[in-house]
């Protein structure tokens, strides 16, 4: 059980900045900010979770009945991630490239400690063993200093060379002539060894150049996850499921006039219009598989979106749930993205495992929340910069959808744009 007591905050901006300072002397933090973004589905400007009560850590083996398991049983908030690799618990595959990072490959935690914040009005939700804390840690909030905005210098690397990348894009064209798949992301990596960094003021700055609708600063000891991301994967509001999956891309520009004409070209590119086309299929497949009977539709299709660093083609796909259907089960069937898979769904993540030369891991996983009722709402894990500082290793990735239309250097010129913003950044 919890204590709920709401608040009226004067400075929203300023309260959530001093709540994430606060929250630096929990070893479990997840703050989802929206900054603000007009999104039609969405019930909170921020949200803080810190300071496990219980908790779940594993591997793929048998990792979502696991976490069915473990959400039934707290029936409470749970805060966490799924990463893509559980996607060797859905199907028959494997992951065997290298694993920089070393994060669990499911982890979620029952927070002590629950902050909401939409508008002006708090929500504070604390399980009784601690709510005694309540006045004092509002004291304490309220005298947190603001987060100064700072970059690091740290060397970063590129996994696979521009000849390399280019090589692997026309063997992956390769398969989609001979008609193995229609389309798969494929993705890189780009890597600091003995890098140490202080990632609170590097997500304040990740934050700041993108200001994204799904931003996340997780931490799990020593593991941080720094996210800037646009994109949702999956929500489910009583028995209504959304996703909402990106797949096209245009950069921003400082005249309005050239900007305007970017997003029209976005939006009337055949090449991106059918990358986004042929992953809302895929997404209304997935969904169909717990769906009610008839009720999977496009509620929006290749909508252009505007952010800070660039214009992003969006659709929306809406399904029904009986009542009766697991929230587990309604992510273990659309699991991963397919955003970040292809179609096929099976063959591209095969084709994307012999590709690529490391492990994805939380990278185009999924980071979001379970409400006590099953209600959930979670991202997609790009544009982030991901960081163990045990090891000191820090790492992002970034790809781009590779359909039989794709010319292999704008492929790379698109990577190095989804990048620009962790270069900025980390160096």
């Amino acid at each position: 059980m919890r204590t709920l007591v709401y608040k009226n905050i004067t400075n929203p901006n300023q309260f959530k900045e001093q709540l994430l300072t606060w929250s630096q002397q929990f070893s479990e933090v997840v703050l989802l900010d929206s900054n603000q973004y007009q999104q039609k589905y969405s019930n909170y400007d921020c949200v803080l979770a810190v300071d496990a009560f219980t908790s779940i850590k594993t591997d793929d083996h048998n990792a979502f009945e696991d976490l069915k398991q473990y959400q039934q049983t707290t029936k409470d908030w749970l805060f966490g991630y799924l990463s893509y690799d559980l996607k060797n618990n859905v199907e028959n595959l494997q992951s065997n490239n290298f694993d920089g990072l070393q994060f669990p490959e499911l982890y979620f935690f029952q927070p002590k400690k629950l902050f909401l914040l939409k508008d002006n009005q708090l929500e504070i939700l604390y399980l009784r063993l601690c709510d005694d804390e309540i006045d004092s840690d509002l004291l304490a909030i309220n005298q947190c200093s603001v987060i100064s905005v700072i970059g690091s210098t740290i060397k970063v690397e590129q996994r696979i060379s521009k000849d390399d990348y280019l090589m692997k894009v026309n063997k992956m064209l390769e398969h989609i002539h001979y008609g193995a798949i229609y389309e798969a992301n494929f993705c890189m990596e780009f890597f600091a060894e003995n890098a140490s960094i202080n990632p609170l003021p590097l997500y304040k700055k990740l934050n700041v150049i993108s200001l994204p609708p799904f931003a996340v600063y997780f931490k799990n000891h020593t593991n941080y996850l720094l996210c800037a991301s646009p994109e949702r994967y999956l929500r489910k509001d009583e028995t209504i499921v959304i996703s909402q999956p990106i797949k096209g891309t245009a950069k921003r520009f400082a005249d309005k006039d050239l900007d305007e004409k970017a997003k029209v070209d976005l939006f009337n590119n055949p090449k991106e219009r059918s990358e986004n086309i042929m992953i809302v299929d895929l997404v209304r497949n997935d969904l169909s598989h717990t769906a009610t009977k008839g009720s999977v539709t496009v509620e929006e299709l290749c909508c252009i979106y505007s952010f800070e660093q660039v214009h992003q083609m969006i659709s929306t796909v809406v399904s029904e749930v009986e009542n009766t259907t697991s929230s587990i089960e309604i992510l273990r069937t659309t699991f991963p993205m397919g955003s970040m898979t292809g179609a096929p769904k099976i063959s591209a993540m095969k084709i994307i495992e012999e590709l690529e030369e490391t492990k994805r891991g939380l990278y185009s996983g999924a980071v979001g929340y379970f409400k006590p009722n099953g209600n959930f709402d979670f991202n997609v894990v790009i544009r982030s910069i991901l960081y163990n500082s045990a090891t000191n290793y820090v790492s992002f990735s970034v790809g781009s959808a590779i359909t039989s239309m794709s010319i292999p250097e704008q492929e790379y010129e698109e990577c190095l744009l989804k990048a620009k913003a962790m270069f900025e950044v980390l160096s």
